[in-house]
């Protein structure tokens, strides 16, 4: 994981976690980093001081403060409001749906086939499918669902 402090057009100072550079480039590239304080997707990597261990005298917990870094107005939340209540609210289908249908797996595809067929009991169900697979049983004319993961989920 790798810790960037961000600056927004606006000048808001924010700091963001990153699996690595290239998940941040890749995800700036695409407008998803966003400023928490004012959603302004135009945000740069500020200048940062590299955090490097001393042998000569006992470590520290103080963060190495960076005098060209603007310094944020108030506490910066990592994860905005509206997207905290969109979270929680996949969240929560997700919990709805896993508590009210039956997990078929990778098998997901294959059993929504045999149910719009009449070839197995008609449920609800959920599991897992390939982009590609998912659009052909949409072609096919099978109602499915796809649902967002979270990142926590991934972690």
């Amino acid at each position: 994981m790798i810790r960037y402090t961000l600056v927004c057009e606006a000048g808001h100072g924010f700091d963001c976690w990153f699996p690595s550079s290239d998940s941040y480039d890749d995800q700036s590239e695409r407008g998803l980093v966003s400023c928490p304080a004012c959603g302004s997707a135009k945000v740069a990597k500020a200048v940062m001081a590299p955090r490097v261990a001393r042998t000569d005298r006992a470590p520290t917990t103080t963060p190495v403060p960076v005098p060209d870094a603007p310094a944020p107005e108030a506490p910066v939340r990592m994860v905005s409001e509206p997207e905290r209540k969109i979270r929680e609210m996949v969240k929560a289908l997700h919990a709805h749906l896993s508590a009210h249908s039956e997990h078929v797996g990778e098998r997901f595809p294959e059993e929504a086939r045999k149910i719009h067929y009449g070839e197995a009991e008609s449920r609800s169900i959920h599991g897992q499918a390939s982009l590609d697979e998912a659009r052909a049983l949409i072609e096919e004319g099978i109602e499915v669902s796809p649902l967002p993961v979270l990142p926590d989920d991934r972690n």
